[in-house]
């Protein structure tokens, strides 16, 4: 878009902000630029239709940065592997029910294969199971 487009958006938006009606809006254009559409501006009317709104009390506000947000570090993946095997250490229990408990929660194959925001999943599934069973956390 180039420049001229964004400033007669700018004047747009400003007539939308200020609720300003379709003969009030076209009458500022007449008495500030001697003009009654904004497509008629020149760049130099532009900036005086833009100031006039300013008076009026309209400010630009700066566009919104889009994209995603920075990710969150991941708790460490070899640390929530140790607490899982160490509830199936503590629960008499073995790896192949680890992989049933990732199967079921999950939908996947292992354990191995699980991404660390699921690890911390299974490991307060785990931490409920010891409690229910009276176990030790």
């Amino acid at each position: 878009m180039n420049t001229r487009n964004l400033q007669l958006s700018k004047i747009h938006i400003a007539k939308k902000d200020l609720g300003l009606d379709d003969e009030t809006y076209r009458s500022i254009l007449g008495r500030v630029a001697g003009v009654r559409s904004a497509k008629d501006l020149n760049p130099r009317q532009i900036g005086h239709v833009l100031a006039e709104f300013a008076r009026l009390g309209w400010t630009s506000t700066p566009a919104k940065q889009t994209g995603r947000k920075a990710p969150t570090p991941a708790p460490d993946r070899e640390k929530l592997m140790g607490k899982v095997e160490a509830f199936l250490a503590e629960a008499k229990r073995s790896w192949a029910y680890a992989d049933g408990m990732a199967m079921r929660m999950f939908k996947v194959e292992r354990v191995e294969w699980l991404d660390p925001q699921q690890l911390h999943k299974m490991v307060a599934a785990l931490t409920y199971d010891a409690r229910r069973h009276g176990r030790t956390e």
